[in-house]
């Protein structure tokens, strides 16, 4: 018994002195990531005007914060016009996609990473020198207003929407910006942040105003695909703990708010001079 007793003691031993060798070799057998999202949709993501094949934004910087915190190193890539992004991250063809909004649908194929770093609202466009008093929803009901083709504001706004509203769909943001500064429409709905960016884009910062409340918001995850190779929970786990350690120092705020800047300084430089 006491020899069988001193195996067993030895095995357990030099198993305990394996496994720290074995973690750390699956930690390190995913030492990069690849990352996608929508490569249109500033300040959060868009295409990197020196290389146009990666994206920046602050999904993109959140993220790169997130793997040098875990000793990794991430790409974060241009796969084409939405959906094309999500189709590769569920696919698992790339790991990651940056700016995943909470669908009952994508759970079976990502696993989201809590908590949400960023939560854009949904706003009330108007133009500064005819804005009208704004509480809330009904406050709507007697006037014009556009917004894409394809936004949704929840279920609950898009039902009280179609049965009280008059709200064009149209298919690009400009051309709703253009119509609301000729007066052909009373507001657009948008989010507030891209919006933003857009309007600094066609120099109308200082002719159009966002209300608030918001008519609704909606969380921007960082989602893993279950297909991807590297989808392990060292690195879900990981990825949690530095993401929370983010929100709780206020970083994807920073990050916003700097991609924001960065954005707006970019449309102020001739094409010719961006790309070399």
């Amino acid at each position: 018994m006491l020899e069988r007793g001193l195996v067993k003691s030895f095995v357990l031993s030099l198993g305990l002195l394996v496994l720290p060798g074995l973690a750390a070799a699956a930690a390190g057998k995913c030492e990069r990531l690849v990352a996608t999202g929508n490569p249109e949709y500033p300040p959060y993501l868009w295409r990197d005007p020196q290389n146009p094949q990666q994206l920046i934004g602050a999904n993109a910087d959140l993220l790169k914060h997130l793997a040098k915190e875990l000793g990794l190193v991430v790409d974060v890539l241009d796969s084409g016009a939405w959906p094309q992004p999500l189709d590769e991250v569920r696919s698992g063809r790339i790991d990651l996609l940056a700016g995943a909004v909470l669908s009952a649908s994508q759970l079976d194929a990502m696993d989201y990473v809590h908590p949400v770093p960023y939560v854009t609202p949904s706003v009330v466009w108007v133009r500064r020198d005819a804005a009208f008093p704004y509480a809330g929803w009904e406050d709507l009901r007697e006037r014009t207003g556009d917004t894409l083709a394809s936004n949704s504001f929840g279920p609950q706004f898009d039902a009280y929407a179609k049965s009280q509203l008059t709200l064009e769909r149209v298919t690009s943001l400009t051309q709703a910006f253009q119509k609301l500064l000729l007066g052909r429409t009373d507001y657009v709905l948008h989010e507030r942040y891209p919006g933003q960016a857009l309007a600094d884009t066609l120099e109308m910062q200082d002719d159009l105003l966002a209300l608030e409340p918001a008519v609704s918001s909606e969380g921007l995850y960082l989602a893993l695909s279950h297909n991807s190779a590297c989808n392990e929970p060292w690195l879900r786990g990981g990825l949690a703990k530095k993401m929370l350690e983010a929100v709780a120092a206020g970083l994807p705020e920073v990050l916003l708010q700097r991609n924001l800047q960065l954005w707006k300084e970019q449309q102020l430089i001739p094409a010719s001079d961006v790309i070399q």
